[in-house]
């Protein structure tokens, strides 16, 4: 982090704010470095870091749930299907699809989870910006 900072130093404060645009993750000491220095930046954040923490949040929600059936006796739906609900659809094996398919006949947050995932994958389809834009707002994706 101390690099980071080092960088803005060394540019010094009149080039930082005429930065743009940044790319970054989304840790959060980053966000506040681009905050403080680039305060006319806008801050892009990459697909691959926003994609990992919509996963890690299904998987979360998955793990979970998993346990709840467990402990409340239901038969295990979501045994074996973490990597089903993960990937993309068109990486799949033909081993998983039906796996996928099986578990999306449930009503289970789950299920409900992944298919909210999925539905964001429509936002990098966007070629306007405030279509884009609108998606987030009102959950529109179509």
């Amino acid at each position: 982090m101390a690099s980071f900072e080092q960088f803005f130093t060394l540019i010094g404060k009149e080039l930082a704010e005429k930065i743009e645009f940044v790319c970054s993750d989304m840790w959060q000491p980053y966000l506040k470095v681009i905050r403080t220095r680039c305060v006319n930046a806008l801050n892009i954040l990459d697909r691959f870091h926003i994609v990992a923490k919509m996963n890690k949040a299904l998987d979360e929600v998955r793990a979970g749930e998993a346990r709840r059936l467990a402990q409340d006796g239901y038969e295990p739906v979501l045994k074996k299907r973490r990597w089903c609900l993960l990937k993309r659809k068109t990486n799949l094996t033909a081993k998983q699809r039906p796996r996928l398919r099986d578990v999306l006949r449930y009503n289970l947050k789950t299920v409900r989870a992944y298919l909210l995932k999925e539905d964001f994958q429509q936002f990098w389809k966007y070629n306007s910006p405030t279509w884009a834009g609108n998606s987030l707002i009102n959950g529109v994706t179509t």
